[in-house]
């Protein structure tokens, strides 16, 4: 699905020349692999379903993941149940969750709307591992 906007404009020939109100936050584009785990079963005991299962594990991987407290990861869960039962047939659901995943920054589009820019990892250099001594002068 394509970006929907107009194109930037390169350096220096952009209409808006005053910052903008809200800068960009940069994540490297990294997956994530500290988020909480799925519980074991729904509320109800049932065992989540294979689709849901794969959809945590999308969502739980985000490079952007790095950025949420708990409060956002028990809305993430909150979504999860959601989906399930959009899987289980419950098709109402499919509006509450698009509002959702939006929020939670699943697509590009979504994250430009968040702000969110994934960006190359830095690669660790030599120069990173040295210690400078303007750290240790006048002590």
């Amino acid at each position: 699905m394509p970006v929907a906007g107009r194109k930037p404009k390169p350096q220096g020939q952009a209409v808006n020349r005053n910052k903008p109100a809200h800068e960009w936050t940069e994540v490297a584009n990294v997956p994530f692999e500290s988020a909480p785990p799925l519980p074991e079963t729904k509320p109800n005991g049932d065992p989540w379903s294979s689709s849901t299962q794969r959809w945590w594990t999308a969502i739980s991987t985000m490079p952007h993941c790095t950025l949420w407290a708990d409060s956002d990861w028990m809305f993430a869960e909150h979504t999860a149940r959601l989906v399930a039962a959009f899987d289980a047939g419950d098709f109402k659901q499919a509006t509450e969750i698009r509002q959702r995943e939006k929020k939670l920054g699943v697509t590009a589009d979504d994250r430009r709307d968040l702000r969110i820019r994934y960006v190359d990892p830095k690669p660790e250099t030599e120069a990173d591992n040295v210690t400078s001594l303007d750290d240790y002068r006048d002590l």
